[in-house]
């Protein structure tokens, strides 16, 4: 856990610091291979597509971790987070939107925000903007950070593949469409509902709390669908929260831009709040 720890710090610093390294995430490999499997029909073709990869990830750091002093191990899990994290980083593109010197090219902005691009249009207002960022947070960075430091470079690779075999693709059948919306929606039902949890820490408790009972009360929600919607009704409470107690950058709940700036805030405070887990998490494997 440790090394994974550091791995994902020094994935973070790095995405930061070099946003161009997005133009290095290349999965046109992986539409290849999947392509290559037509003849494969339904949800076989998925799970061969996912996690066939995967397990050559696995093997390949099975075969590194101790390399080197386990100095190989961390390079080739730094590589694999590097890779999965994205596909573009989260800062550029709000900042892309607060900059904007006028109306449309804010909203043409904004669009950049979408959790997936093949969604309509964003509209541009203060709730669709938090919660689409909130939600593109959990497919660009937390649901990647969950699998990895579950179950390492394998486990990032393999939320990364399922998020592009769920997107939308003529090739597959109903039945394959199908599965990999399931799974990948599964994949992120974890991450989502522990960010949920940290923002819960991070912000305004009881709001956070009634927001979450609030859109499970609505009528047609089923505690056996993997939904996240959850997540952005939980990020507006939050933020709203914020910008009430004076806390925010905004001056009101109906600000787009500020409180898309709050909404960036807070979900730098939930990425420190899973960091802190996990550094406790390793400190106790050291004093056990």
């Amino acid at each position: 856990m440790a090394t994974k720890l550091v791995a994902a710090l020094i994935a973070l610093v790095l995405v930061s610091a070099l946003p161009d390294l997005a133009r290095r995430r290349d999965f046109g490999w992986f539409r290849a291979w999947s392509a290559r499997l037509g003849g494969i029909g339904g949800p076989l073709r998925i799970a061969l597509a996912v996690l066939l990869p995967a397990l050559l990830c696995a093997l390949l750091m099975l075969g590194l971790q101790h390399a080197l002093f386990g100095l190989g191990g961390l390079a080739f899990a730094l590589l694999v987070l590097l890779y999965t994290l994205g596909p573009r980083e989260l800062e550029p593109d709000i900042d892309a939107v607060l900059h904007a010197p006028d109306l449309p090219q804010r909203e043409a902005a904004a669009q950049a925000l979408r959790p997936d691009e093949s969604s309509p249009l964003l509209a541009f207002d203060a709730p669709s903007l938090v919660e689409a960022t909130v939600l593109s947070a959990l497919k660009r960075r937390f649901g990647v950070l969950f699998w990895f430091f579950l179950l390492g470079p394998a486990g990032a690779l393999l939320y990364r593949l399922a998020q592009l075999a769920a997107a939308p693709d003529d090739a597959l059948d109903e039945a394959a469409r199908g599965f990999a919306r399931r799974a990948a929606a599964a994949l992120d039902w974890i991450p989502a509902h522990l960010m949920a949890l940290a923002m819960a820490l991070a912000a305004d408790f009881d709001a956070v709390v009634r927001a979450w009972r609030a859109w499970h009360a609505e009528a047609g929600r089923s505690p056996w669908e993997f939904e996240c919607g959850f997540l952005g009704a939980i990020a507006r409470a939050g933020v709203d929260a914020d910008v009430v107690a004076g806390d925010g950058y905004a001056h009101d709940t109906h600000d787009p831009l500020g409180e898309l700036e709050d909404a960036r805030h807070l979900l730098l405070r939930v990425l420190v709040v899973w960091l802190a887990v996990v550094a406790v998490i390793v400190l106790a494997g050291w004093f056990a």
